[in-house]
């Protein structure tokens, strides 16, 4: 069943002469309170009380009101918070547009999410368009559906409201923080690369950091920050029991306050707000147990799953971040500008028996918007020399970058179909690829290098993760043929 029939959106903002912008920021904590807590008896971060597993009723009505981590294993319920998950809004208006850019600590937004909160904006927000992207942390509660009881719904329900009333808030507190600005850009294409793996073939990397700092021109002080990476925030791994963002708390830390070794100021920081936004980790990109992360202050390597570790990568990332504003050569400031913008609304097959199954359930809390397809959303902008693309879920890199393979073992004995690469279709000096932005569709694979029958390809000996966790071979090539539609139109 459709929540929001009839929701279509066609959006094509012309271009319009460079005028001075304003730019505003807010952030809101998201974070749930942990009420009952439980006792891990064999360490494997699986609630089973047939393992001997306890909670502890804290709040004494005699049930146990978890929330279920998402990411990784099933039934993984928080025991704590280690550090807030938050809300965080970037408003752009050039006096004709007014544009929100959100950052959430969340494994998933879903579409139904993004209307749900866009219908809760009052009209003197004034917001022509939102964006709202998941972090994809690995941390935070589950925001889908699918990783607590079997055949249960996982989200809970306070929340889930919750969540949406502070997204809300954060988008129209930043309208009411807007300030006369202009924008610094800056890239690091290859001091972040060594954080990162991908864990399937192709291996096809997007290292760079992309910058979008917002400097309010009166004051010259920063009002805040856009940073944009592609890797999974699932550094601290799957045994971790406390709610966190991961590696981008660190990285968020240091860009605003600066960074620290022990209690010692090493490089200050800029202020302001940072919303970070995921890049393309569809492959996948992550930072797993035996890729290391070397501490930038000595010469302690940290490979186990840890809050250390995951802190020495967001110090790195901050370093290079701040570095990256402060070389000429890679950045670039713009005092004008103004915002053009496409932005389309159009429907993938839902093929996945699994996913179909969870619909029918009711374990996957959304509904279709016609018989077997979900509704899903697009969009380009641009800003000065910089162009923004948004894709609705976790896309393999080699679609945005180049590299699509047609191994041996496929599925669809095809050549490949995503070309050319996204990148190569955009404009602008720097491009910025906007991941799980208005949508969690899972995984976006080369219809050429799907699998789910052996022989598998490149050799391997059981079936490949992504497909598990994606709405179906056609999604990709329709993502890819939708982002060419909008990006012609520039």
């Amino acid at each position: 069943m459709d929540r929001f029939p009839n929701y279509a959106l066609d959006l094509d903002i012309k271009d319009s002469e460079p005028s001075e912008i304003k730019v505003g920021f807010a952030a809101l904590p998201i974070t749930p309170t942990i009420e009952d807590t439980w006792t891990d008896m064999d360490g494997d971060a699986y609630y089973d009380p047939k393992a001997g597993d306890t909670f502890q009723d804290n709040n004494k009505n005699g049930k146990f009101d978890a929330y279920w981590l998402a990411g990784f294993q099933n039934m993984r319920p928080a025991n704590g918070v280690h550090d807030d998950i938050w809300t965080r809004a970037m408003v752009i208006d050039d006096g004709k547009t007014r544009l929100a850019l959100v950052g959430i600590d969340l494994i998933g937004f879903g579409h139904d999410d993004v209307i749900a909160v866009r219908n809760m904006l009052s009209e003197d927000a004034n917001i022509t368009y939102s964006i709202i992207c998941a972090s994809h942390t690995h941390e935070a509660p589950d925001f889908i559906g699918l990783w607590g009881e079997e055949f249960k719904h996982a989200i809970n329900a306070n929340f889930k409201k919750y969540t949406y009333t502070q997204t809300a808030k954060a988008i129209e507190q930043a309208v009411k923080n807007l300030r006369p600005a202009k924008l610094r850009f800056a890239i690091d294409e290859k001091n972040a690369g060594e954080m990162v793996a991908d864990t399937r073939k192709p291996e096809v990397f997007d290292n760079a950091i992309k910058i979008m700092q917002a400097i309010d021109s009166q004051a010259d002080t920063t009002l805040g920050t856009l940073l944009v990476w592609g890797n999974h925030p699932e550094t601290t791994w799957n045994k971790n029991l406390l709610i966190t963002s991961d590696f981008v708390h660190y990285w968020r830390e240091a860009v605003e306050k600066g960074v620290y070794h022990g209690d010692s100021l090493v490089m200050k920081g800029l202020g302001g707000t940072c919303v970070f936004i995921n890049g393309a980790i569809g492959g996948l990109m992550t930072t797993p147990p035996e890729l290391a992360v070397k501490d930038p202050f000595s010469d302690k390597i940290f490979q186990e799953p840890s809050f250390e570790k995951a802190k020495a990568q967001g110090n790195t990332l901050g370093i290079i971040t701040l570095n990256a504003l402060k070389d000429t050569n890679s950045s670039e400031i713009v005092e004008k500008t103004s915002i053009k913008l496409k932005a389309r609304t159009f429907e993938i097959p839902l093929s996945n028996d699994l996913y179909r199954l969870a619909v029918a359930l009711g374990v996957l809390d959304r509904g279709y918007s016609s018989w077997g397809k979900m509704r899903t959303e697009i969009a380009v902008f641009t800003l000065g020399n910089a162009m923004f693309l948004t894709t609705p879920g976790e896309i393999y890199p080699e679609i945005v970058y180049g590299g699509v393979e047609s191994p041996i073992g496929q599925d669809f004995p095809l050549p490949p179909q995503e070309v050319p690469p996204l990148i190569e279709l955009m404009k602008g000096k720097y491009k910025f690829v906007l991941g799980l932005a208005n949508d969690e569709i899972g995984y976006i694979i080369p219809k050429s290098e799907w699998d789910t029958k052996p022989p598998y390809i490149y050799g391997s000996t059981t079936q490949l993760y992504g497909e598990i966790n994606s709405v179906g071979s056609e999604t990709a090539p329709i993502i890819h043929r939708e982002s060419k539609k909008l990006l012609a139109g520039f």
